[in-house]
Formats: structure tokens, C-alpha cells, sequence
């Protein structure tokens, strides 16, 4: 998400299981994509499915460019020092370089000011307010977003993922000040988002991994789920929408992640179970579901892709509300299966209208 986007009614309707009209539909294409497929095919694909991309204009789509630190061969640093490297344009990679990972260097540390920058890349506050207020003029709702991987994920970009843990688990107090460094960081983003009229404020961050939490439910409890609280309590002040982020099985992390104040969890549905996520979270917080890309939709067949996002709908969809879908496509699917996900998130969009 940029600094500001547009929130549609329906979406906020969903979320606060105000009978929608429709299942909000998501498809996110990568930019990795458009070089690993032709980029006439996309358009031609985005062209037949106008519910999931309704600005589609042919003639007129820009293709996406890779982000600063998605360039392949270049590594990028970020606003807190972290160096990111990346195999693949359009391919978020990986922080190779921390700049705390070593302790002597946090006495001269300086973070990054959040009126100036995201985090990852430069804000000029000045233009989106304006931009915000004209858009707000005819009507229509904005979201914000911290960066991805605002708190646990950055205290491992600075220090390293597994000196973080092992910080954690010595109960290191220099940890402590790092969180109150990061902490502040997001509330000042917080602030701004909240003044600039955010309707939504998304938290996302990574905490599962392909089995379980990346951190004991203890160690999350004791480092993490209180600066979850801190940062989303602005937004719940403000009858801001809370909307949440983690890929993994966060099976054992949830009911502390949403102790938060969660109004929506992005989640990942084979990973976590979509009977679990139905018996767990089904009408106590709006389900966004990210649709499997490691089983399903790159290997079966277009009929199984179809008979999982049906069943899906079917088990956590409601004609109240709650339920949103997205699905990330990434190099690698057939485009006949990029066709039959894009076909049956259209087709059950209405299941429940």
C-alpha cells in the first residue's frame, strides 16, 4: 500500500459486517511478473475480469515497476540502515547487512525521522495531505500502512533474526530501548496517517512460518503484543479500522495478535487451516484471506482451484459481512491457472449477495 489509497465502501462494509454487496476481491500482481510473463497476457487477462481490477483501462495500464529495493544487482539501503539484496526484479529480497549487529554500534545510532520517510522510501507529507483532502472532497475513504515488518521483522532487520531471539530470551535490556526506538518511529507515522483522515490503518507483519510462529507465544506476549496495543490504540481513538498482516501459521499467536484491537487478519488459508480459521476467527473479526499460492493454485488443476475458493467462501463468507480474499500471484503459475483464480474469485464474489 502507498502512503494513502482509496478504500472502497464495500470493503469498509465487510469489515464491520455491514451486509456488503459483494465478497471484496483482491488480485495483486507482483511485479516480478511482468517480465516472467508477457505482459500483453496480463493485460488481456486483467481486460476480462473487470470486478477485480475495475480502473483498468486498455491501451492505457502502466506496467509496475520494481521498488528501489526489488532491483536485482543493486543492493538499496533503507532509512534505518538496513541493506537489502534481491535475486529477481519485482522480488522483495532479503536484509544482508544489519546495522546493529553489534551492540557498541547503538550508542551513535540515528533513526530515521518519520517525517520524513516511511522507513523504506521518502514522504512528502505536504502532497499527500493535499492530495488526500481532494480526494476526500469527492468522497471517498483513504487506508495507510506502516511498513511491512514495522516491529518484530525490524528489530531482526537491524540486529539479525536470530540475535533478536537470543536477545529476547537473555532478556537483554538493550532490547528494550531498541523497541522504544522502533515504537516511536510507527506512533510518529501513526500520528500523521490519523491526521491526513486514514479510515484504515494497516499493521503488516510477518510472524509464521511454514509450521508455527517465528517466536515462542511467551516471548511475543512479553516483547511484541504490548507494542501491538501501543500502536493501535491512535486508530481505535480515532474510530480508525485496524486492519492486520502476517503470513505463516500464527495459529498460537492470534488470540493475542487480535487482543490488540484487530477490526481485520490477513491470513493465510492452507498454512492455518480453513477449518481452523472458521472455528477460531468466523464472526469475531473480518477474515482477509490470502487465497494458497504454494499448493494449489501453481500445481492442480483450474476445477481444484475452483472447488478450493468456492469451499473457502462457503466456510467463512457470510451475508453479514466478514470475509475478504486476496490472492498474490507470483512467477511460476500456469496462466490457465491465473485464469481459473481470477474466474472463481469473480464467480463467488456474489455467493452470499
Amino acid at each position: 500500500m502507498n502512503v494513502m489509497e482509496t478504500i472502497a465502501q464495500n470493503t469498509l462494509r465487510a469489515i464491520r459486517f455491514e451486509r456488503p454487496d459483494h465478497i471484496p476481491m483482491v488480485f495483486w500482481i507482483n511485479p516480478a511478473c511482468w517480465h516472467h510473463y508477457r505482459p500483453e497476457v496480463l493485460f488481456e487477462l486483467m481486460a476480462d475480469h473487470r470486478l477485480l481490477f475495475p480502473e483498468f483501462v486498455p491501451g492505457r495500464a502502466v506496467i509496475a515497476e520494481p521498488a528501489p529495493w526489488e532491483r536485482a544487482g543493486l543492493p538499496y539501503t533503507d532509512a534505518w540502515g538496513c541493506v537489502w539484496q534481491t535475486a529477481d526484479d519485482g522480488i522483495t529480497g532479503t536484509v544482508t547487512q544489519h546495522p546493529l549487529a553489534d551492540w557498541t554500534d547503538l550508542a551513535s545510532f540515528v533513526p530515521p525521522d518519520p517525517a520524513q520517510t516511511n522507513g523504506m522510501k521518502d514522504i512528502d507529507w505536504s502532497a499527500e495531505h493535499r492530495r488526500v483532502q481532494e480526494a476526500t472532497r469527492a468522497g471517498r475513504c483513504y487506508g495507510a500502512s506502516l511498513e511491512h515488518g514495522h516491529t518484530f521483522q525490524r528489530l531482526g532487520y537491524l540486529r539479525g533474526y536470530e540475535n533478536v531471539l537470543l536477545d529476547m530470551a537473555d532478556g537483554d535490556v538493550r532490547l528494550d530501548g531498541l523497541i522504544d526506538i522502533v515504537e516511536a518511529f510507527s506512533l510518529g507515522l501513526i500520528k500523521r496517517y490519523l491526521d491526513l483522515g486514514a479510515a484504515m490503518l494497516c499493521y503488516p507483519e510477518d510472524l509464521g512460518m511454514q509450521k508455527g510462529p517465528m517466536l515462542s507465544p511467551t516471548l511475543f506476549r512479553k516483547y511484541i503484543r504490548p507494542v501491538y496495543e501501543r500502536l493501535m490504540a491512535p486508530a481505535r481513538e480515532a474510530n480508525c479500522l485496524v486492519h492486520m498482516h502476517s503470513d505463516g501459521d500464527i495459529r498460537e499467536l492470534v488470540d493475542d495478535m487480535l487482543a490488540s484491537g484487530v477490526d481485520a487478519l490477513n491470513l493465510q488459508d492452507l498454512v492455518n487451516g480453513v477449518e481452523w480459521i472458521a472455528a477460531h476467527l468466523k464472526g469475531r473479526v473480518c477474515i482477509d484471506l490470502d487465497i494458497d499460492r504454494q499448493q494449489i493454485t501453481p500445481f492442480a488443476s483450474p476445477g481444484r482451484i475452483d472447488a478450493l475458493i468456492r469451499d473457502e467462501v462457503k466456510a467463512l463468507g457470510s451475508s453479514e459481512g466478514g470475509l475478504m480474499m486476496i490472492y498474490g500471484l507470483y512467477p511460476g503459475v500456469p496462466v490457465e491457472n491465473v485464469r481459473a483464480v481470477m474466474d472463481a474469485m469473480e464467480r463467488y464474489a456474489g455467493f452470499y449477495a
